[in-house]
């Protein structure tokens, strides 16, 4: 892949987000950017720490940032940049946004050898919800089908 000048600085700009999330103590090594058409429609560095919210990753944050600033929550078209390559809770969101394309620095394996449990993470994801170690049971409601169904009909 050739990288372009406008692609080298929009990386940069997520690695100095990552830096300054560490410098502040808001949060972990991790900062990202959000592009559309050449233009930065959001950011934003880990938050984790200063919200005492495990979920204010960099690309969440930034997810955020962008629907926010552009009035939706669909980000089809877009491309996020991120010092790191994204958790699996990240990745997800990338993909709930519409995001088009991720490009990140770090990897997932680099990450692993600073403590991020990334692939552990992954790892209990793909088992059977019965087999992680933190277990999930069903409860049976009619009531949670028909707030899908009320969704339905006034989303339809």
């Amino acid at each position: 892949m050739t990288v372009t000048n406008d692609q080298k600085r929009f990386m940069q700009m997520a690695i100095d987000l990552s830096e300054q999330a560490v410098d502040s103590k808001k949060g972990g090594p991790f900062g990202a950017v959000i592009i559309r058409e050449g233009k930065i429609i959001g950011s934003s560095g880990n938050h984790v720490l200063q919200l005492t919210d495990p979920t204010a990753h960099a690309e969440i944050m930034a997810i955020r940032d962008a629907c926010e600033n552009m009035g939706t929550t669909d980000l089809s078209g877009c491309e996020i940049y991120s010092s790191a390559e994204p958790c699996p809770m990240c990745t997800a969101a990338v993909y709930w946004a519409g995001l088009k394309k991720i490009y990140f620095s770090n990897t997932e394996e680099e990450s692993l050898d600073y403590g991020f449990v990334d692939k552990e993470i992954l790892e209990e994801l793909r088992k059977p919800p019965g087999k992680r170690k933190i277990k999930a049971s069903r409860i049976a409601n009619p009531s949670a089908l028909k707030v899908f169904d009320k969704a339905l009909k006034q989303n339809g």
